[in-house]
C-alpha cells in the first residue's frame, strides 16, 4: 500500500472554473461610446471607398481585355444554346446519338448456360 500513498486524492482543478475566476468580471461599455465608435468607423470606410473608386485603374493589357470580352461572349453563346433546348429535346438527341453508335460499345450478355 505504500505505492499509493503519493496519489493526489483531491478533485481536479480546472482553469476558469472556481473561486479565483469568479471574481473577475468584464466591464460593460456604455452605449454612447459604442455608437460613437460605429460612426467613426463608418465615416472612415466611406472615405476609403471614395479614394479606392477614384484610384482604380485597369492594369490589364489590351490583349487581356480582348480575351476577357471573347470569353464572356462565348459563355453567353453557350448559355443561350443550352437554354434553347428543352429537356425532352435533349433526351431525344442523346437517344439518336446512342442509336448511331456501333454495337461494339454494347455490354455483352453473360449467361451461365454456356
Amino acid at each position: 500500500m505504500s505505492e499509493y500513498d503519493q496519489i493526489q486524492k483531491s478533485s481536479l482543478n480546472l482553469k476558469g472554473v472556481g473561486e479565483l475566476s469568479a471574481g473577475k468580471k468584464k466591464k460593460k461599455k456604455s452605449k454612447e461610446s459604442k455608437h460613437r465608435l460605429e460612426q467613426v468607423v463608418t465615416s472612415q470606410n466611406d472615405d476609403e471607398e471614395v479614394k479606392t473608386k477614384k484610384a482604380y485603374i485597369d492594369k490589364r493589357t489590351p490583349a487581356q481585355i480582348a480575351f476577357d470580352k471573347m470569353q464572356e461572349k462565348r459563355q453567353m453563346e453557350r448559355i443561350l444554346k443550352k437554354a434553347s433546348k428543352t429537356h425532352k429535346h435533349r433526351v431525344e438527341d442523346f437517344n439518336r446519338h446512342l442509336d448511331a453508335l456501333t454495337e461494339h460499345y454494347d455490354i455483352p450478355k453473360v449467361s451461365w448456360t454456356k
